[in-house]
């Protein structure tokens, strides 16, 4: 069984930083991208930046320049640094991995419970 788990989130005044975590656990044969993504209330998620396993990264560009997405393949971590954030940075933070199973060896997407981010004005 694989297991996402997102930490970091909170509150932050406009201009401020957070930075986010992801673990992924379990049994986990190898993990291809991952991705954050983040869902505002009363809109459709979206996809924030995502990496590949060999560190390729693509942002969307509301926060390219701003976020800046990392791993650490030996942990099974990922990590979103967020500067310059904006009130409209406010969402629910979601972690994706593209992770094959040990037993199973099929690729599946998992997803982390997401942890809350809200920038004050």
């Amino acid at each position: 069984q694989v297991q996402v788990v997102e930490s970091g989130g909170g509150l932050v005044q406009a201009g401020g930083s957070l930075r986010l975590s992801c673990a992924a656990s379990g049994s986990i044969f190898s993990i291809n991208s991952m991705a954050w993504y983040r869902q505002a209330p009363g809109k459709q998620r979206e996809l924030v930046a995502t990496i590949t396993s060999g560190g390729s990264t693509n942002y969307a560009g509301s926060v390219k320049d701003r976020f800046t997405i990392s791993r650490d393949n030996a942990a099974n971590t990922v990590h979103l640094q967020m500067n310059s954030l904006k009130p409209e940075d406010t969402a629910v933070y979601y972690c994706n991995a593209r992770i094959i199973d040990t037993y199973t060896r099929v690729d599946h997407g998992y997803w982390g419970q997401g942890t809350q981010v809200t920038v004050s004005s």
